[in-house]
């Protein structure tokens, strides 16, 4: 996932290394960073042609490494709408998208985070529910958490319980 460039702790290391790589003139390098770190290609040549002064700001870089991280576990469903929720947090609150962009965070934690809870917190489905469903099993436990119970944990896991 981040294979040549390693996985960068802020947006500033970010825009430090585009600053580096756009003065020894290695572009090639610069988009490569770029993409291995979820940086649209039109920010890159905003950037290159001088029409923005950094490659990134938190938000993008926040961003950037959710969808990074997304598309390397292959979330689908309600997983992809959980990394939906924490865009929106990081658009929020720009402490949660420096947050997420820290080394030893990462998309993967929070979902494991979100996936122990609804493990532990499933419940019997009625029968009535399951037998309309055609559902052929004596059983059915299904837990989920709300969105706002996920939002909290999702906050819980990138600021460390501070709001």
């Amino acid at each position: 996932m981040y294979d040549k460039f390693g996985e960068m702790s802020s947006y500033t290391e970010i825009n430090e290394l585009a600053e580096n790589l756009m003065n020894e003139g290695d572009i090639e390098s610069l988009r490569e960073m770029a993409k291995e770190n979820g940086i649209p290609e039109d920010f890159v040549d905003l950037y290159l042609e001088g029409d923005i002064p950094e490659l990134c700001d938190a938000l993008t870089a926040a961003v950037g490494k959710l969808e990074v991280e997304a598309a390397d576990l292959k979330l689908t469903g309600l997983m992809q709408d959980w990394v939906e929720y924490i865009k929106g947090l990081c658009m929020e609150n720009e402490m949660i998208a420096h947050q997420v962009r820290k080394k030893g965070k990462s998309l993967k934690g929070c979902m494991a985070v979100l996936l122990k809870y609804s493990f532990e917190n499933r419940v019997t489905v009625d029968k009535k529910i399951v037998q309309e469903a055609k559902i052929k099993a004596s059983r059915v436990d299904f837990g989920i958490p709300g969105m706002a119970e996920a939002k909290k944990m999702i906050k819980d896991y990138y600021l460390g319980g501070t709001k």
